[in-house]
């Protein structure tokens, strides 16, 4: 596995290294050892997939407060996205930044998102399928998230926004959020 650090702070991107015969390829696509050498110990606890049909959809961006924190692992199976990471840890080198990698399922990398970030994605292309394992359980209650288009953080997307759910359109302003209710508005790590 090839692991290639992030301007935000723990995240990376992660490419596959094939073995190729004349049948094809093998890979490992995640490695436990590999994981901890870079002190990513978390277990995987659940896994989860996406289909989106149509090309300029946005989903996210989405985090858990704690002690729910969760850190993802985000493959793209079939077409391709724009995947942005916003890190909300108050500790952090790259506090408040975004950075964002363009996952194909031809060059097949991943991306790892440490706990305490916001992760959201938009489709590229129709028929886009995305496969992440996260930390924790999804638990009812404690999801939060912050606006694609939030002027804290600026963040410039490929594509106009065709689809987005009512939730993520939802999310309040994160400045006001985090000015009325500091402890609720950002994750702990």
């Amino acid at each position: 596995m090839l692991f290639n650090e992030l301007p935000i702070q723990g995240a990376y991107r992660i490419g596959l290294q094939p073995h190729r015969d004349e049948r094809g390829w093998f890979a490992r696509a995640w490695c436990e050892k590999e994981f901890a050498e870079r002190g990513i110990t978390e277990s995987f606890v659940q896994a989860n997939q996406a289909y989106t049909a149509a090309a300029g959809t946005l989903r996210g961006l989405h985090y858990q407060t704690a002690p729910h924190e969760e850190a993802k692992f985000i493959r793209c199976l079939r077409g391709a996205v724009y995947d942005v990471i916003v890190d909300l840890r108050p500790d952090s080198a790259s506090y408040l930044e975004w950075h964002a990698e363009t996952l194909t399922a031809e060059q097949r990398d991943a991306l790892y998102v440490p706990a305490g970030c916001a992760h959201g994605y938009q489709t590229l292309v129709d028929d886009t399928e995305v496969f992440y394992q996260v930390t924790t359980a999804y638990t009812p209650g404690v999801e939060k998230g912050v606006r694609y288009d939030d002027p804290a953080f600026g963040i410039e997307w490929p594509r106009a926004v065709k689809a987005l759910s009512d939730k993520d359109q939802s999310w309040p302003d994160f400045e006001s959020t985090r000015a009325a209710h500091p402890a609720s508005s950002e994750p702990t790590t």
